[in-house]
Formats: structure tokens, sequence, C-alpha cells
């Protein structure tokens, strides 16, 4: 009797703790879900005025004469985010490559916590040490390179404090990718006379390529949404940028500049929603797009 009480008891608690861990797995599928018809929601208002198309490509923003162009803010986006990942991407991917195969095991223990102390600083920090150093830089060391007198408020600048601000971010998965791959693989390739280089660039980075991918989709992902460093050095004026070193407004600066004061005007709430809306679509494009690159990466290794 006692067993078949003690039996009935674990089926019971084997079902309680199946069924929060499979709530807990819908909720996480259905958040991006949620957030998005949230979004939609409140900017539905706007769509039932002007066409999607009209606003997307649009480049007229002037929300109080009923202009909601977003063009010019989602092309700056596009051009910070670029810049930071090319800035970053290198850096993180050889750092990762010399911390997991050319520097001893102490180096790379001293560099863990260094690299979690870089990606837990406030954004507000690396938007301060922006305006302090990376301002004046662009404006007295690259504007005169290119022969152009500028304020230092732009792309470029935001590009390269995004870049800073992501770089722990993509650092750590690719330490954590080179690491999974199996010591047996780099020593085999030597024991066969290959350099360590041999291995690295042959070997090692044809194995970890799905993981290389998805640590810069991830960082880019992550970098598309940042708001409060990017705002204080991007210059924030509202026109389609041609060069890194003009200015540009990205979207999420948009959003964190206006939603506060314009709450009282229905159209422009429902414009900054739309924005934040459009953003949600943006990532999650990336983020199938990267999925479907590596799908397809796994199945040719």
């Amino acid at each position: 009797m006692a067993l078949q009480v003690f039996h009935r008891t674990r089926i019971l608690r084997s079902r309680i703790h199946s069924s929060w861990m499979t709530f807990a797995l819908v909720f996480s599928l259905l958040l991006p879900v949620i957030l998005g018809i949230g979004l939609y929601l409140k900017s539905a208002s706007l769509l039932q005025e002007y066409s999607i198309w009209e606003i997307l490509f649009s480049s007229k923003w002037k929300p109080l004469s009923g202009q909601f162009g977003m063009l010019p803010f989602i092309i700056s986006s596009l051009w910070v985010t670029m810049i930071a990942l090319l800035v970053a991407g290198p850096v993180c991917l050889l750092s990762a490559i010399h911390l997991t195969q050319y520097a001893k095991p102490i180096v790379l223990r001293i560099m863990h916590p260094v690299i979690d102390i870089l990606a837990g600083i406030p954004s507000v920090i690396y938007g301060v040490w922006g305006v302090l150093v990376i301002v004046p830089f662009t404006a007295d060391v690259i504007g005169p390179i290119f022969h152009k007198s500028i304020t230092g408020y732009s792309i470029l600048s935001g590009g390269i404090v995004l870049a800073v601000m992501i770089i722990p971010f993509i650092l750590n998965i690719l330490i954590e990718v080179f690491r999974t791959i199996p010591e047996e693989l780099t020593e085999v390739t030597l024991s066969l006379g290959a350099t360590r280089w041999m291995v690295v660039k042959h070997v090692l980075i044809k194995k970890a390529f799905p993981g290389i991918v998805s640590a810069f989709s991830l960082g880019l992902s992550r970098a598309f949404g940042e708001t409060i460093a990017v705002l204080m050095v991007v210059g924030n004026v509202t026109h389609i940028p041609t060069g890194a070193l003009q200015p540009g407004y990205p979207l999420p600066a948009l959003i964190a500049n206006n939603y506060g004061e314009m709450l009282s005007v229905p159209m422009y709430d429902s414009a900054l929603m739309l924005a934040a809306f459009v953003l949600l679509v943006i990532v999650i494009m990336f983020n199938i797009v990267s999925r479907w690159m590596i799908h397809r990466l796994e199945k040719n290794i």
C-alpha cells in the first residue's frame, strides 16, 4: 500500500514538473508573438490612414504635418549596425582564436571575468565614453583624413561605440564555440605536420563556421536594438545618410527620444509603436535568415 502511494506521488510530481516546464516553453515561444500583436494593435490607427509602403519608403518625417516616413531611420539603423559588425567581427574572431588556441590557459581564466565586466557595463557609460573620446577622435582625426569638417557626431561614431558594446557578447559565444571542438581533431592535424595556423585556418574555422555565423547573427540582433549609447553619439538628424561621416537617426533612438513626450498626439504615438514593430520584425528576420544559413552550413560540413 505504501509503495503504491509513493508511486502515485512520484507520478504526480513528474506531471507537475512536466506541466510547468511545458508552460515555460510555450510562454517563451509565444512572447515574440504577443509583443508583435501588441505593437501592431497600437500602430493600427496609423496603418488605417497610410499604407505600410508609404510609411516605410518615404523619407519625410514631419509627424505634426501628418508625414511619417521611416526610411531615414531604417537606413541609419542598418548603417550603424553594419559598421559595428565590421569593426567588432575581426576583433572578436581573432581574439577568440588566440585565447583558445595560442594563449596559455591562465590567460583565458583572467580574460573571462574581464569580458563579463565589459558586458555588464551600463550602455550609458559607453555613451559618455563615446562623447568624450570617439566623437572628438572622429572630428579631429578621421574627418581631416577625408578632408571633411565634421562635428564628430556621426554614424561612424555610433558604429564604433556599438562595436565596443557588442564585443564582449560575441567574444563569449565564440570562445565557447571553439572550446566545444574536440582537442583530438587539433592533435591529429598537428601530428600530420600542419602548423598551428594551418590547423586554425583549414580545420577549426571550418568546423566552427556555423557557430561563428550564429555568434555574429546574435551580435547583429543585439546591436540593432541598442539605444542610449548610440543615441548620444550618432547625431540624431532626420535624413537618409549616404556616408559613415554623416549624422544619422536609428530607429531605437527615435523611439527613446520621442515616446515619452508625444503620447498626447495619437498619430505620433501610433507612429512610434509602428517603429517599434518594424524594429521587432527586422530583428526576427535577421534571426530567421541566420538560422537558415546555419542549417545549410551544418548540412554541408
